[in-house]
Parts: C-alpha cells; sequence; structure tokens
C-alpha cells in the first residue's frame, strides 16, 4: 500500500509551486501598484497645468527617446534567449554563433544594452536640465523626473542583478537548477521594468 501512496506524494512535491517565483511574483505585484501611484500622479499634475505640458513637452527629443525605448525593449529578448539556455542548463557558449550562447552570454549582452539605456536617460537629463527643465523647475519638470527616475533606479537594480547572476554562474561548480531559477526570477523582474517603460514612453513621449 505504501508502493501506491509514494508515487501520489512525491507527484505532489514535485507539482509545487517554486517559492521563490511566487515571492517575486508577489513582490512585482506591489511594484505595479507603486507604478500605478507614479503614473496617477502624473495625470493629476498634468490635468492640473495643461498649458505648462503644451510647452515644456516641445523640449522632449522624441525620436532619441524611441530609439533608447527600442534598446531597452530589444534586451528583453535578448534576456529571454538567456533564460532559454538557463532551462537547458547552458551557462556558457559551446561555439561562436548566437545559436550556441549560453546564458552568461546572453545575459552580458542584455546588461550592456541596459547600460546603454541608463546612460542615455542621464544624457536625456543633462540635456533638459541645460534648457532650464530641472526637477525642482516646475510641477511638469518635478513629474517627469519622478516618474522616469524611479524607473532608471529599478533599471539599475536589474543591472545589479544581472551582475550577480552571472558572478554565481561562474562561481557554481555546476550549473544546475537552483542558479537556472535565479536566472529566471531576474527575467521577470527584467521583463516588468521593461512594460513599464514601455507605459512611461507612451504617456511622457507620445501623448503629450
Amino acid at each position: 500500500m505504501s508502493a501506491t501512496t509514494l508515487p501520489a506524494a512525491s507527484a505532489a512535491v514535485i507539482n509545487r509551486p517554486n517559492s521563490t517565483s511566487v515571492g517575486t511574483i508577489v513582490w512585482l505585484g506591489s511594484e505595479v501598484m507603486f507604478f500605478a501611484g507614479l503614473f496617477a500622479m502624473y495625470f493629476s499634475l498634468r490635468a492640473g497645468a495643461p498649458d505648462l505640458w503644451a510647452h515644456d513637452t516641445q523640449i522632449l527629443n522624441v525620436p532619441f527617446a524611441l530609439i533608447n525605448t527600442l534598446i531597452l525593449v530589444a534586451s528583453s529578448f535578448t534576456a529571454q534567449f538567456g533564460v532559454f539556455a538557463a532551462e537547458r542548463l547552458q551557462a556558457y557558449r559551446t561555439g561562436w554563433s548566437p545559436s550556441k550562447w549560453g546564458m552568461v552570454e546572453w545575459f552580458f549582452l542584455t546588461y550592456i544594452m541596459g547600460a546603454i539605456f541608463v546612460a542615455g536617460q542621464v544624457w536625456e537629463y543633462a540635456t533638459l536640465v541645460s534648457e532650464g527643465v530641472a526637477l525642482n523647475s516646475n510641477s511638469y519638470g518635478s513629474a517627469f523626473y519622478i516618474t522616469t527616475g524611479f524607473h532608471a533606479l529599478h533599471v539599475t537594480g536589474g543591472l545589479i542583478a544581472f551582475l550577480l547572476i552571472i558572478g554565481r554562474a561562474y562561481a557554481a561548480k555546476n550549473f544546475g537548477h537552483k542558479e537556472a531559477t535565479s536566472a529566471i526570477v531576474v527575467s521577470y523582474y527584467w521583463h516588468f521594468v521593461d512594460v513599464v517603460w514601455i507605459g512611461l514612453f507612451v504617456v511622457v513621449y507620445i501623448l503629450k
């Protein structure tokens, strides 16, 4: 009788949701609420000063922001390719072709693209400040820098997480399911910040 109950018990253990993944999803849910609050703040301030918005949004370099956005969106694809490699437990490349890259190579590429995005935002901030749009200049400046700035901090946190995952892959003697799960969790976060930025780009740069 015990022989027939053991497989069922084992199946129950195998099918149990991964606590790390569940915790990450719950945490991302709280992040959704946080950014929802930022969007609400932005819309409230814009409703109170439509003329100010109409004037200051003309300064924005939309083509540059679009290129920067495309770089960040593309990094989501490279991150996912890294996840595919992690799921097949391939930490490193087996050849020079991208089809033979491992998680480390794809995550390095994702890191570079994310860093380019952050550098682009810093350059945009410097340009806007030189043109008189600063954090403390008016309500538009406050709304712009707070919404995009908090997102930039989240992207920077993601870049740090990628470095930690890459370092963990190098430190591990055998790349296993534990390391793969960590890579998948980081990809959840990265996809999240990418989706949030698409929303911010539409609201801040398109719906002026």
